[in-house]
């Protein structure tokens, strides 16, 4: 723990020398040593009133370094902020994501997520630094949400939230762990959703090399399946609404809070998607609770699946696609790049056939055999 309770000057490990390229937090934690990297940009970040009394690392990212601040009310009252700080500008990109995300949310649902209180960069020069400070909650982050509240209150955000454009996007790019969406404004969701998969796909294909199996198929779901699956959302008088999605809803990024038992989401990348999106991530073999049918079930009572209801499974299939990718560029030689694939050669067997590809495999494909990968709290 850093005590300072009125001090104003900090020391910064990191200073000691200079940064070129990619940080990794492997590295910066090396050089803090144990201490927490705090900076007078986070003080006058605090809500008026407040007066900065120490900080300590908490909980664990593979991206960031988090920890806990604690400020003094006029009152004398200690209150705990949580405080979250990433390097270079790609760390700066994702916490305002965050940051611009978790307003959103808040402003719809104030009992869903944690409450923002501020964005910026920090003081020092070197290396870039940048912080995310919003209220603290202690969470179970253990249990399984119950399934009735949880998808109520999830499909209310749905239901409640409206796209200021009228279409898909964001205003800001927003990442799913560290890679960024590809969130410009559409107005077709065919469209937006084969940008953000084409997207995804050629920084998995950076990260674990060229496949080109793969890399056809993508181009085959992108510019044959995708047109096909998600076109007929906004075909023949069908509309759909742009809502608001946390963007990497999993159980990573769910806890109940311990004091009022509501369920609580965290760390949200959002965008204005087809509210089904949201559920892609819960076929994925890092979800495990919400990998259960009981959560899709009780969420379609509240917000029914889009017309053709009858090509839901097949769109949260295609929505799937783009979890695993993503997974696979953040964790390279992971499994997740053949269950992607295999996905992609269901979707074009049963809507585009293209020869150069493999036959889909059902025993590899874990909605069916139930497979799934152990990830830690907080890393992905």
């Amino acid at each position: 723990m850093t005590e300072v309770l009125g001090a104003r000057s900090f020391d910064h490990p990191t200073q000691k020398r200079d940064y070129e390229g990619p940080i990794s937090i492997k590295e910066i934690l090396g050089e803090l040593d144990g201490q927490f990297p705090m900076d007078e940009a986070v003080i006058e970040a605090l809500p008026q009133g407040f007066t900065f009394v120490s900080v300590e690392h908490y909980g664990n990212s593979a991206w960031t370094v988090t920890g806990k601040v604690i400020a003094l009310s006029l009152e004398r009252d200690e209150k705990p902020f949580f405080l979250k700080v990433a390097y270079g500008d790609h760390g700066g990109t994702m916490l305002l994501g965050e940051f611009e995300s978790s307003k959103i949310i808040y402003g719809l649902m104030p009992d869903f997520i944690p409450e923002p209180f501020g964005y910026g960069r920090y003081k020092v020069p070197n290396p870039a630094t940048y912080f995310y400070l919003s209220e603290f909650i202690d969470m179970d982050v253990t249990s399984a949400p119950e399934p009735v509240e949880f998808t109520s209150k999830l499909a209310e955000l749905h239901r409640r939230s409206k796209s200021p454009t009228g279409k898909f996007g964001f205003h800001v790019t927003t990442c799913d762990g560290k890679m960024e969406h590809t969130v410009e404004w559409e107005e077709s969701w065919a469209v937006f959703y084969q940008k953000l998969l084409v997207g995804v796909c050629k920084l998995d294909v950076e990260t674990n090399g060229p496949w080109p199996e793969l890399e056809r198929a993508t181009k085959q779901v992108a510019t044959h399946v995708v047109p096909r699956l998600l076109g007929a959302l906004q075909s023949e008088g069908r509309h759909i609404k742009p809502s608001i999605i946390h963007g990497d809803l999993w159980e990573g990024n769910l806890g109940v809070n311990m004091e009022t038992g509501d369920v609580i989401m965290y760390d949200a990348g959002s965008y204005y998607a087809h509210n089904e999106m949201e559920l892609g991530h819960w076929r994925a073999e890092f979800s495990s609770h919400l990998r259960s049918k009981i959560y899709t079930r009780h969420y379609l009572r509240n917000y029914p699946a889009a017309e053709p209801v009858e090509e839901f499974d097949d769109r949260n299939r295609l929505y799937s696609i783009k979890s695993a990718i993503n997974y696979s560029a953040g964790h390279p030689g992971n499994i997740m790049r053949q269950t992607a694939y295999n996905n992609m050669c269901y979707l074009c067997e049963k809507y585009a056939p293209i020869e150069g590809i493999d036959k889909y495999d059902p025993q590899i494909d874990p909605s069916i055999t139930g497979a799934r990968i152990i990830v830690h709290e907080g890393l992905i």
